[in-house]
C-alpha cells in the first residue's frame, strides 16, 4: 500500500530574537525540572551514603552500576538520541511524518531484539565480565560475588534505557521536554523509597540490594511515564523491523560514532573505578559520591542548555542556516559558561562543609568525608569545559558529523588512562580524578577549533570577553562565599541545624555577590536572562 505523506505546517520563520526567547523559555522549564530530578538524586545519595558510607559494599555497587550503565551510554540516553533525532526531526521537517514513525517503529523493535539478546547474553557471562572491571576485589570473593549478583540484577536498565530513549527522542523532536524531564523524577523517588523500606529487610553487605531493586523497578517506571504523550502527534507505533529502510541504516550508522564517542566517555568513569579499587576499597565509591554532587549543576544548568538545543541545532543544520546555527551553538556555550563558572568555584572553596552536610552521618564518618572532598575538589575543574564539551557534541550530531567528536572521545579516554595510571600511586584519588580533567580540557579544545573551520567560526571573541568577565566575577564569589562561611562556621559550630545555615549562606552569599558583580561588568548573557524574567512577567 502506498504511503501517504501528509504535509506538516511550514516551519514559522523566527528572528534571532524569537528564537532566543523560546529557547530560553524551554530550557528555564527543563532546567527547573531537571533541577528537581537531581536535588532527588542528591537525596537518593544522602539515604544511600547514610545506609551504607564508602564500604566495599557501596563500591560494589558502583562497579556493578557503571557496567550496565556504559552498555546504556553505547545504545540508548544521548547516543541513541544523537543519531535518531537529527534523522527524526529531517523527516518532519520534510512533512513526512508518517515515515518518520515507522523509522522510530522500526528502530524500537530493533532494540528490543538486539539488546534483549545482549542482556540475555550478559547475565550468563557476568562473572568473567565483571572481574575485568574489578581487579582489586580479586582476593575478596565476597565483594566479587556481590558485584556479579548486583551487575545481573540490573542490566535489564540498559534495554528499558534504550526503548525510553526513542520515546524521548521523540518527544524532543517535537519540542516537548516537560515530561521527559519530569520521569526521572519519578526514578529518584522510587529508589528512595527502596532504600528507605527494603533496605531493613536484608542483613549485612545485603543490604545493598535494596538499592538496586530501587534502580530497576524506578527504570520501569521512567520507561513507561512519557509513551501516553506520543498521542496525538500525527502517527502512531507499528510492529515493524525495517532495517533495510534508508533512514533506519542512516540512524544505525550515526549511532556508530556516537556509540563510540559515548561509550569512551562513559568508559573513563570506569577506569576511574578500576585504578580506585587499586588505590583501597573506599576510593570507587568516594569518588562516585563526589561526582553525584558534580552531576547537580551539570544537570541543571548544561544537560538542560544541551538537550533544549539539540533539536533545534539539528533543525537549523537540515534546512542549512549556517549563520543561525553558529549563533544558536556560540549563546549556548556562554550561557553553559555563565551558570558553570560559579559552580565549580563554589564547588571548590565549599567542598568540605557541602560533602559534610550532605553525607556526613550514619555509616559515613570523617575519613570519607576528606575522600570525597579530595575527589570533589578535582572534579570542580572540569565543570564548565564538562558542559561545553557536552553542546560541542550535540552540535556534530545535530550537523550528523560525529567522527570527529568520536576520535577526540578515544583520544580523552587515552589521556584519562594515562594520567590515571601515572598518578594513581603518589596522589591517590587525587591523582584517578586529574586524569579524568586532562581528558576534559583535550577534548574540549580540539572540538572547539574543528567547529571553528566547520562554522566559520564560534564567535570566540564574545566568548573569550564574556568568560574573562565572568571568571572576574567568579574569584569575588569565592572569597565572599568563604568568608561568609568560615564567620558563621565559628559562630555557630557544627550541628546538623548550623551547618545547613553556614554552608547554605555562604551559597547564597556566593550567588548574589556573583549576579552582582556579572551585572556590574556588563556580562551580555546576564542582561539576556533579566530581559527573560521580565518578559514573562509581562
Amino acid at each position: 500500500m502506498a504511503e501517504s505523506r501528509t504535509a506538516a505546517p511550514a516551519p514559522r520563520d523566527e528572528s534571532t530574537s524569537q528564537r532566543g526567547g523560546r529557547l530560553a523559555r524551554s530550557t528555564a522549564f527543563f532546567s527547573a525540572a531537571t533541577g528537581l530530578s537531581r536535588l532527588l538524586g542528591l537525596a537518593r545519595e544522602i539515604v544511600a551514603a547514610k545506609y551504607f558510607g564508602v564500604t566495599g559494599a557501596m563500591s560494589a555497587f558502583t562497579i556493578a552500576f557503571q557496567v550496565p550503565n556504559l552498555v546504556r551510554a553505547l545504545f540508548a540516553d544521548a547516543a541513541l538520541q544523537g543519531a535518531f533525532v537529527p534523522v527524526f526531526t529531517e523527516l518532519l521537517e520534510k512533512g513526512r511524518r508518517r515515515e518518520a514513525f515507522h523509522v522510530a517503529s522500526s528502530i524500537f523493535f530493533l532494540i528490543l531484539l538486539v539488546l534483549g539478546l545482549t542482556t540475555a547474553l550478559f547475565i550468563l557471562l557476568a562473572e568473567p565480565i565483571m572481574s575485568l572491571f574489578a581487579p582489586g576485589f580479586d582476593d575478596q570473593p565476597a565483594l566479587r560475588e556481590l558485584t556479579v549478583s548486583l551487575a545481573r540484577l540490573m542490566f535489564p536498565i540498559v534495554l528499558l534505557l534504550a526503548l525510553s530513549g526513542v520515546i524521548v527522542g521523540m518527544l524532543n523532536s517535537f519540542e516537548h521536554f516537560s515530561v521527559p524531564a519530569l520521569a526521572p523524577v519519578a526514578w529518584n523517588l522510587v529508589i528512595i523509597a527502596a532504600l528507605v523500606f527494603l533496605t531493613p529487610l536484608f542483613e549485612g553487605q545485603d543490604r545493598v540490594y535494596a538499592y538496586a531493586i530501587g534502580v530497576l523497578v524506578g527504570t520501569v517506571v521512567q520507561f513507561l511515564l512519557p509513551i501516553p504523550w506520543l498521542r496525538g502527534r500525527g502517527g502512531r507505533f507499528s510492529i515493524a523491523l525495517d532495517w533495510r529502510n534508508e533512514h533506519v541504516r542512516r540512524v544505525l550508522w550515526l549511532m556508530l560514532p556516537v556509540t563510540l564517542a559515548l561509550g569512551m566517555i562513559n568508559l573513563s568513569l570506569l577506569i576511574n573505578s578500576l585504578f580506585g579499587t587499586l588505590v583501597s576499597d573506599a576510593a570507587p565509591a568516594a569518588i562516585d559520591k563526589a561526582f553525584r554532587i558534580y552531576q547537580l549543576p551539570q544537570g541543571l544548568f548544561s544537560i538542560s542548555i544541551a538537550t533544549v538545543l539539540f533539536p533545534t541545532l539539528s533543525k537549523l543544520a537540515a534546512r542549512g542556516a549556517g549563520d543561525a546555527l553558529r549563533a544558536t551553538m556560540a549563546g549556548g556555550v556562554r550561557q553553559i559558561c555563565l551558570l558553570l563558572i560559579p559552580s565549580a568555584v563554589l564547588m571548590a572553596v565549599l567542598a568540605e562543609p557541602i560533602v559534610r552536610l550532605l553525607y556526613q552521618r550514619g555509616e559515613f564518618g570523617p575519613e570519607a568525608t576528606d575522600l570525597v572532598t579530595t575527589a570533589l575538589v578535582w572534579w570542580s575543574i572540569s565543570l564548565p569545559f564538562q558542559g561545553i564539551s557536552l553542546l560541542f557534541s550535540r552540535t556534530f550530531f545535530g550537523l550528523q558529523q560525529p567522527w570527529a567528536t568520536t576520535a577526540l572521545a578515544v583520544v580523552n579516554m587515552v589521556v584519562n588512562a594515562l594520567v590515571a595510571f601515572a598518578l594513581y600511586r603518589p596522589l591517590g584519588i587525587a591523582g584517578i580524578v586529574i586524569g579524568t580533567v586532562a581528558g576534559t580540557l583535550v577534548m574540549t579544545a580540539a572540538q572547539g577549533w574543528i567547529l571553528r573551520g566547520e562554522l566559520g567560526g564560534i564567535e570566540g571573541r564574545a566568548l573569550v570577553g564574556s568568560v574573562a568577565r565572568m571568571l572576574a566575577a567568579g574569584a569575588v564569589l569565592a572569597a565572599a562565599a568563604y568568608g561568609a562561611w568560615y564567620g558563621l562556621d565559628e559562630l555557630l559550630g557544627r550541628s546538623l541545624p548550623a551547618q545547613v545555615v553556614t554552608v547554605g549562606v555562604g551559597v547564597g552569599t556566593g550567588v548574589v555577590v556573583y549576579a552582582a558583580a556579572v551585572w556590574a561588568l556588563r556580562v551580555p548573557e546576564a542582561h539576556q536572562i533579566l530581559r527573560l524574567l521580565r518578559s514573562r512577567r509581562a
